[in-house]
């Protein structure tokens, strides 16, 4: 049986790296996938709608009327997966106030406000235009410095250590108005972000060793874990942080 049948998710930082993936998996299974992201995306499905919409300059409001229109035009949302997000890198003696603020902005802030509205509208209205037993499925995207601490990066490490607190605090809060909040902990995985570590001999070296499984991660293996998440299988999961890391956190 489909797993999706006439869904539409809401993607952020849907143009490239692990979005892009996340937004073509759930394009793939059918699903209705409208992308936010602050630069043009490249993806060309058939399901997919992009929007171009910076997460880190907007207001609350900005991000509330986005949400009004996508439901004007779609009448409903039935998956957010917030994962846009960016990460600054310095040492903490040195780290800036502008970097500190863009890093909490976009990867805390933003996530938190979006995930506000949509579940918002879904307490108010959606829950009763929406058959039983279907649930409203929000998932973050986390990090494994949702619960480790890095080096040179605090303001990463308490955004995403924010992004597991809010989503155990949501699921607390709304699992009785069918809404499910749970997160995916992506261990290192080949993006964007993780380029300069990529490049680095010694960081490269010292992070493949630590693995178990002794590479770094895809995107789409992130997808996956969200396809899970959504769907009916993971309706009895609420305020997860699920791993997704080739087993370093149980090194």
């Amino acid at each position: 049986m489909p797993r999706f049948t006439n869904k539409l998710a809401l993607v952020t930082g849907s143009s490239r790296g692990i979005g892009a993936s996340i937004a073509s998996a759930f394009a793939t299974e059918g699903v209705t996938v409208i992308g936010i992201a602050r630069t043009a995306s490249e993806l060309k499905l058939k399901n997919y709608e992009p929007i171009d919409f910076d997460l880190g300059t907007a207001t609350v409001a900005q991000i509330n009327t986005v949400v009004i229109d996508i439901l004007n035009k779609h009448k409903k949302i039935d998956i957010l997966i917030n994962n846009a997000g960016i990460i600054r890198r310095a040492p903490a003696h040195q780290f800036s106030e502008q970097d500190w603020d863009d890093v909490l902005r976009i990867n805390l802030k933003a996530p938190f406000f979006l995930t506000q509205s949509v579940a918002r509208w879904w307490i108010e209205t959606g829950a009763k235009q929406t058959p039983e037993p279907a649930r409203l499925k929000i998932i973050n995207i986390a990090s494994l410095l949702s619960i480790q601490g890095g080096i040179t990066v605090p303001a990463y490490a308490a955004s995403k250590h924010g992004i597991a607190g809010i989503t155990k605090a949501l699921a607390n809060e709304w699992a009785t108005q069918r809404i499910n909040v749970n997160a995916v902990a992506p261990g290192y995985i080949e993006t964007e972000n993780t380029k300069a570590l990529r490049e680095d001999p010694q960081r490269n070296t010292a992070i493949l060793a630590r693995i178990p499984q002794a590479a770094w991660g895809h995107p789409d293996q992130i997808a996956g874990s969200c396809l899970f998440l959504a769907s009916p299988d993971a309706d009895y999961v609420n305020g997860a942080i699920l791993n997704v890391d080739g087993g370093w956190l149980a090194r």
